[in-house]
């Protein structure tokens, strides 16, 4: 039986980041993956999809902004296949490269379902059957999440479908109903329309984006609306069924029922983590009401040797997330010290067109919690780089501290707004109040400048506005 410091299972952003910072700390190191490496995220995820929506962003602008740029094109052809086959490209040069790194790092890679049968022997099963055994003092968990489905929807992957489906079918849905507006359901949003489908989104909340500050959702709904997305909000999906030309997609909203017939319906809901059928029930591993695994600030859970890192931790469901905790377990198992992560104030973005970026509180989080705020906004339309790129809807609005002047937040709606994101995260993370962003000198002209606008704004300095 081989032996090792730490096996990993699941070879994910969690799971391959823990692996190699464990191996560059002098552990002996294993991960295990039941399909690929780089995991959700890097195959049918985040990277592809940010291809796609590239894509689709030159879609866009060639059937519908051809006049603002001065040029016009007859018998327009646009091909989706090809859209969907340079995604595939992108994501397997960087799925390369994790493999790559897996033996630059001397990591060992067993491809195959791993099962714990005890705290100290992961069993393995690989694809033909085949069986073998780890042993290893430490275990980390980073096995993800699926999509999360409604009682009775079955997915058949061509009528009624999820996010995998939609980011590898090479046909462009004519018509397509998106259940659920979040990060996914909004990009996928964006995707399609470009390319002329007819997209409806549906969300049971109050507004699209619901987790976003609520002048950013507003402001978004209103840009996908004229971009000609019907977005259905406080409607409540009764039932999907396949019918012989598509779906029939049936809603309780405050309208009253209606029914929506389209090609296809995406589901887009929300995922469930990858928790069960692991063995961790059997020796003792707690979980949560929602079967997410309980850890602590290291990342431990309540059985020594046993971690757990990113979506089964159901912390906060992003490839970066599980990346920085699965970095920050590696340094728990190697005895150094850790600080932990402050989940409020992790960068959060939603690649749509506008995009959308944020981390800490919002205005009404703010309030609610009897913090005395004051808010600072410039908007993209007087920003000079924005007018330049004639992408111009949006703007940056920061929370701060009314007596000391900390960043409590950031929200932005914009072009780009995903890059601008590091400077304000740096600035909280390092106690740097608003004043220090405002004074520092941003190159002109810049997106980065309706930064530094709206930081003066917080404090009554507005210059361009």
């Amino acid at each position: 039986m081989d032996e090792f410091d730490v096996v990993v299972i699941g070879a994910g952003p969690g799971g391959y980041v823990a692996a190699i910072r464990a191996s560059q700390l002098g552990l002996k190191t294993a991960i295990i993956d039941k399909e690929w490496l780089g995991g959700v995220c890097l195959n049918v995820g985040c990277i592809p999809s940010k291809a796609l929506l590239k894509n689709a962003e030159v879609a866009h602008i060639l059937r519908e902004r051809g006049k603002d740029f001065g040029f016009s094109l007859d018998n327009l052809v646009l091909d989706y296949s090809s859209a969907v086959k340079r995604s595939r490209q992108v994501s397997e040069r960087l799925t390369k490269g994790v493999g790559f790194l897996m033996k630059k790092n001397k990591i060992a890679v067993f491809m195959g379902s791993a099962r714990l049968k005890s705290s100290e022997i992961v069993d393995i099963t690989d694809s033909e059957g085949k069986e073998q055994s780890l042993r290893t003092k430490n275990i980390i968990i980073a096995t993800g999440s699926q999509t999360a489905l409604f009682p009775g929807v079955k997915v058949d992957g061509e009528k009624i479908i999820t996010y995998r489906e939609a980011i590898l079918q090479e046909k462009l849905p004519k018509s397509v109903v998106i259940i659920g507006a979040g990060a996914i359901g909004l990009e996928f949003a964006t995707i399609w329309n470009s390319y002329g489908s007819e997209v409806t989104v549906v969300e049971m909340l109050p507004r699209i984006a619901p987790l976003e500050d609520e002048e950013i959702s507003a402001e978004l709904q209103k840009t996908f609306t004229k971009r000609g997305i019907k977005c259905l909000v406080e409607s409540r999906v009764q039932k999907i069924e396949a019918t012989t030309r598509g779906v029939k997609v049936s809603l309780v909203s405050k309208e009253g029922d209606q029914t929506i017939e389209a090609e296809q319906a995406l589901v887009a809901i929300g995922f469930k983590p990858n928790s069960q059928n692991l063995g961790l029930e059997e020796i003792g591993v707690e979980f949560s009401e929602r079967n997410f695994i309980k850890v602590d600030d290291r990342m431990a859970t309540n059985i020594p040797g046993i971690w757990a890192i990113g979506d089964v931790t159901g912390k906060l469901m992003l490839a970066h997330v599980a990346s920085s905790q699965g970095v920050l377990c590696a340094e728990a198992i190697a005895g150094k010290a850790t600080r932990p992560i402050d989940y409020t104030m992790v960068p959060r973005a939603i690649y749509s067109q506008p995009q959308v970026a944020s981390f800490g509180y919002t205005e009404a989080q703010a309030l609610k919690l009897g913090m005395k705020i004051k808010i600072g906004k410039f908007p993209f339309q007087a920003n000079g780089k924005a007018l330049g790129l004639g992408d111009y809807t949006g703007y940056v609005k920061v929370i701060v501290d009314e007596k000391y002047g900390e960043i409590l937040g950031a929200h932005m709606i914009g072009p780009e707004v995903s890059e601008l994101l590091p400077e304000l995260s740096l600035a909280q993370q390092n106690e740097l109040t608003i004043t220090e962003i405002h004074q520092n000198i941003h190159a002109h002209p810049t997106l980065s400048e309706a930064i530094m606008e709206a930081a003066a704004g917080a404090e009554g300095k507005s210059i361009q506005i």
